[in-house]
């Protein structure tokens, strides 16, 4: 565990490192905050969040991007929206400036597909082992975000899976707008640049201010 920042005012509820290519989950209630920090830069985080009570209203991604009319990338103020457009997150802090909506997950199969690698599982496989620890599965899945991760798109409309661009110790902070169940995958992906080709930890620290 590291040194809380002294910005951080209230009552711990957690305070955790993710170790490089491992999962997270953890429901966050109404009002509490969390903050992922990036702790060695250039560390893509995933991350999926429902609604605790009702796991069939999920992250909308879409919605997300159509409400806030900020474009694909995700920034401060920034509110994550659920199917049933109920008010999930909000970005309060964000030291890094560019978070993904585009490029999805890696997984064992995407893996295989365009890097032609064996038994080598991704962030899908680190969300479905979360997920299943509340009952959920494959039908549950969204489309999701991908905290300090880079996906450039060109005035043609292509896009690729950029170098990072966070820093180390950049961090988003995240308020809770309902009870929320957060599920984080801490990417392992080698193949391409998102980690720097180099997975490292990642810290996750939620507090009732």
């Amino acid at each position: 565990m590291t040194a809380l920042p002294p910005d951080i005012h209230g009552t711990i509820v957690e305070d955790t490192t993710i170790a490089a290519r491992a999962g997270w989950s953890r429901v966050i209630k109404k009002g509490e905050m969390m903050r992922i920090i990036d702790l060695h830069g250039k560390q893509a985080v995933d991350f999926l969040c429902w609604n605790a009570h009702d796991h069939e209203d999920r992250y909308a991604a879409a919605d997300t991007m159509k409400i806030n009319e900020t474009g694909i990338f995700l920034t401060t103020g920034t509110t994550f929206y659920s199917v049933g457009l109920t008010p999930l997150m909000t970005i309060t802090a964000d030291t890094c400036g560019s978070h993904d909506t585009i490029g999805g997950c890696c997984s064992a199969e995407l893996n295989k597909f365009r890097y032609d690698v064996d038994n080598q599982t991704g962030c899908r496989e680190n969300f479905l082992a979360e997920m299943a620890k509340v009952g959920m599965g494959k039908r549950d899945m969204a489309a999701n975000i991908n905290f300090f991760m880079y996906v450039p798109v060109s005035a043609d409309g292509q896009m690729d899976m950029g170098p990072s661009i966070s820093k180390p110790g950049d961090y988003v902070d995240l308020r809770a707008d309902s009870d929320v169940l957060a599920v984080i995958s801490n990417c392992p992906q080698i193949n391409n640049p998102v980690n720097d080709y180099n997975p490292t930890p990642v810290q996750v620290t939620a507090w009732q201010p």
